[in-house]
């Protein structure tokens, strides 16, 4: 059975769910996800949409690689 990401939840808790997934975000350009520290302030708040925005990332591009 695939994994359903909720692209409402923020970073902090796709992640912890996911850890493979701080992997595929770095690759992405989100270099900082790997920082604790911003994982436990920004991470928390932040979700992937609005990350993607920040990052100028395709959505659609999250979507396909976590397929």
């Amino acid at each position: 059975m695939p994994k359903i990401l909720d692209l409402n939840l923020p970073i902090y808790e796709l992640t912890a769910a996911y850890p493979e997934l701080i992997e595929i975000l770095k690759e992405l350009g989100f270099e900082k996800i790997t920082d604790p520290i911003m994982m436990q302030t920004a991470g928390r708040i932040m979700t992937i949409p609005k990350g993607c925005r920040m990052r100028g990332v395709s959505i659609d591009t999250v979507k396909e690689i976590c397929e």
